[in-house]
């Protein structure tokens, strides 16, 4: 016979047997090893979950693209060199035509624009 509490007005608690047919979840505080075993699987899982998706999110970060970005960095500001140096080339050139600069200042500068302008070249064949 289940044990009736002491205050009238607080219904008792329903035998498990009528629980389950009622449709009630177990109120035993105490979790059943199946129960706590269920648990750890899900914390596994989810640990497992989370394991993968931070490997997925910091792989780029790990791997050689940061070598990749400071390549293409540098490539940039040689492109970039490369198309100011030409510019001056044109320049000189252009000075030259407007009688700006002596034909052998203009030989002198545009050597000088031209050398520096093969040295970017080499250093752009050396990143590729």
């Amino acid at each position: 016979m289940p044990e009736r509490h002491p205050n009238p007005s607080i219904p008792t608690p329903y035998p498990a047997a009528v629980r389950l047919a009622l449709g009630q979840r177990h109120t035993d505080r105490r979790a059943s090893p199946r129960l706590a075993s269920e648990r750890v699987e899900y914390a596994l899982a989810l640990l497992l979950l989370a394991g993968l998706v931070a490997l997925v999110v910091l792989r780029p970060l790990v791997t050689g693209n940061a070598d990749e970005s400071i390549e293409s960095s540098e490539k940039a500001q040689l492109e970039a060199a490369k198309e100011a140096k030409y510019r001056e080339i044109r320049d000189a050139e252009l000075d030259r035509e407007m009688g700006k600069l002596s034909r052998e200042d203009h030989r002198a500068v545009d050597r000088e624009l031209r050398d520096e302008a093969i040295e970017i070249l080499r250093r752009l064949d050396a990143l590729e």
